[in-house]
């Protein structure tokens, strides 16, 4: 029968796991970044001056959705809600390739997380001891560093745009929001989990060698009788 420390112990990492399940699939429903540029129509003389730059586009980027709002660029503009895919196929090129690798990584760490719940729970009641969350958690920071790389190092705000008017874009701002910060705690309580197994491992194995250990030193007259 499982010692309570043991049960405890596992119990522990379960709910480290599923309060990071949580987060993650909240967040993933939630704006992950946020983009104000300053537009100018084209065909616009002395587009060097500021005051050409009298409109504004803003963009709210979720992994799901999106919200694209635009004040006088070029014109009196609208506010429209898109499927982000909807939008990104009609761009192609890096940002669709990299928001589509970042949605699978977060789905396959997401399986992988809430298939681990269910194998801590078997791990606090039997002796194996495994854990899949370690690729679990290198999925979630691969999906990070790209969603990073799509709305920094690429031209996607400029060409979400773009696809809908012909103007001049400049000084593009971007902010992460709260969907993209609640794939930190994800990465931190997963990684919490997998320190509670191994250090559980570490004392249990521990233990054992300490039971091991007068047999192995007794003396040889004691051992031959």
């Amino acid at each position: 029968m499982p010692s309570l420390q043991k049960v405890l112990h596992f119990l522990g990492g379960c709910l480290f796991t599923m309060l990071g399940v949580g987060l993650t699939g909240f967040g993933m429903s939630d704006p992950w970044a946020a983009s104000k540029l300053e537009c100018a129509s084209q065909g616009s003389n002395n587009l060097n001056s500021p005051d050409f730059y009298n409109g504004t586009a803003d963009i709210s980027f979720g992994l799901f959705s999106m919200v694209v709002s635009r004040d006088s660029c070029p014109s009196f503009g609208a506010t429209n809600t898109y499927a982000t895919f909807q939008k990104l196929e009609a761009i192609g090129g890096p940002p669709l390739i990299l928001h589509s690798l970042v949605i699978s990584l977060l789905l396959v760490s997401l399986i992988t997380s809430a298939g681990t719940i269910f194998i801590t729970f078997y791990n606090s009641v039997s002796n194996p001891y495994q854990t899949h969350l370690g690729p679990s958690v290198i999925f979630a920071f691969l999906a990070l560093v790209l969603f990073l790389v799509n709305v920094f190092a690429t031209n996607l705000w400029q060409a979400i745009v773009l696809n809908e008017v012909k103007v001049n874009l400049r000084n593009v701002t971007v902010s992460m929001r709260l969907g993209f910060y609640l794939l930190i705690p994800f990465l931190v309580t997963s990684s919490l989990a997998i320190v509670v197994i191994v250090l559980y491992q570490h004392v249990a194995y521990t233990h054992q060698k300490e039971q091991q250990r007068p047999t192995e030193d007794a003396p040889k007259e004691i051992m031959m009788y």
